[in-house]
């Protein structure tokens, strides 16, 4: 019979490299956005923390900080980082094509709204719009990534 060991397995997690280089750089990333937002004069917001969206895309530098530690460490011919580099693509178009189609749409069905609202005709919620990346921010954070996990590697 199988036993689970909950803290063996997080002793063995905090002993893995590439997690924890992956974890750190999208850690970084995140900061990056809450340093980004309050050098900008805005109060702090939590969501800045948790959320997705702005620059740069930490979900990108996260998977390119994933992919290249995984070539770093069993090489760039391994099975395991062809499976990494092709999450990171995956996980970047996403971000920057599919969640920033749906915050455009978002924007749009929120302007129709208040279009709505203010002629008095129905009351509803705002949809979340900050919800995908540019190109460009996608761009930085994989570049983040990649720099970060050389660096940490």
């Amino acid at each position: 019979m199988y036993h689970f060991d909950l803290v063996g397995a997080f002793i063995q997690m905090s002993r893995n490299k590439i997690f924890i280089i992956t974890l750190s750089v999208w850690i970084i990333g995140q900061c990056i956005k809450i340093i980004t937002n309050l050098l900008r004069g805005r109060k702090f917001n939590f969501k800045w923390l948790i959320g997705t969206g702005g620059m740069p895309s930490s979900h990108a530098a996260g998977v390119a900080a994933l992919a290249t530690s995984c070539g770093l460490e069993y090489g760039f011919q391994s099975g395991l980082f062809a499976l990494a580099a092709i999450f990171a693509m995956v996980t970047m178009f996403d971000a920057q094509g599919v969640r920033r189609s749906t915050g455009e749409q978002a924007e749009i069905l929120n302007k129709v709204i208040d279009d709505m609202y203010w002629h008095k005709r129905v009351e509803m919620g705002r949809i979340r719009e900050f919800v995908g990346h540019t190109p460009i921010q996608v761009l930085v954070g994989s570049l983040l990534g990649i720099g970060l996990a050389i660096l940490f590697f």
